[in-house]
C-alpha cells in the first residue's frame, strides 16, 4: 500500500507521485483509488489500490541504480528481432514490465535500429514513450528538471555504441 507523497512508476506512463487516495462509488461499489500525478506533463490517473501491483506500479528506483543505468546506457547490449511484429510485441512487453533497465534497453535498441534502417511510425512513438518513462523516473529520483535530464540522457546516447 502506498501513501500520499510516495514516488512511484506506472509502467506505461512513467514516474509520478501519489497525490491523494480517494474512495469513489462505481456501479454501486465503493473502491479506493490512488490519484497518481505526473509532474512533467500534469497527467493525472486514478489507479485502483487493489490492482496497483497487477498494473505494475512500483516505487521509483534508488539513485545508485539510476546512476548505473545512465553510465551503462551507451554500452548496453540489446538485441531485437528483425521481424517488425515480433520486435514490437517484445519491446511493448519490456515497457510493460516496468523494469527501468529493460526500458533503457528498448531505447538503446530502437535508436540503434533507427541509425541502421530507420523506424516505423509505431516504433518512433514507442521510442518517444520509452524515453519519457525513463526521463520521468530519473527526474524524480535525481530531483532535476525534466529538460535537464533529457539533455543529460541525450548526451549519454550520443556516446553509445551502435
Amino acid at each position: 500500500m502506498y501513501v500520499v507523497g510516495d514516488k512511484v512508476v506506472h509502467p506505461m506512463h512513467g514516474a509520478g507521485v501519489i497525490d491523494r487516495i480517494v474512495t469513489e462509488k462505481v456501479d454501486g461499489v465503493s473502491r479506493e483509488y490512488y490519484v497518481f500525478k505526473m509532474p512533467m506533463n500534469g497527467l493525472v490517473l486514478k489507479i485502483p489500490t487493489k490492482n496497483a501491483d497487477q498494473i505494475g506500479i512500483r516505487p521509483v528506483d534508488d539513485r545508485a541504480r539510476i546512476d548505473v543505468i545512465l553510465i551503462e546506457l551507451p554500452q548496453l547490449q540489446f538485441t531485437m528481432s528483425s521481424n517488425w511484429n515480433q520486435r514490437y510485441r517484445e519491446n511493448m512487453a519490456f515497457l510493460r514490465s516496468g523494469d527501468v533497465m529493460k526500458v533503457a534497453g528498448v531505447i538503446k535498441g530502437l535508436i540503434g535500429r533507427d541509425h541502421r534502417r530507420g523506424l516505423s511510425t509505431g516504433e518512433q512513438k514507442m521510442l518517444h514513450t520509452a524515453k519519457q518513462i525513463l526521463i520521468s523516473e530519473i527526474s524524480l529520483v535525481e530531483e532535476m528538471e525534466y529538460t535537464d535530464v533529457e539533455q543529460h540522457m541525450e548526451a549519454a546516447l550520443r556516446k553509445m555504441e551502435i
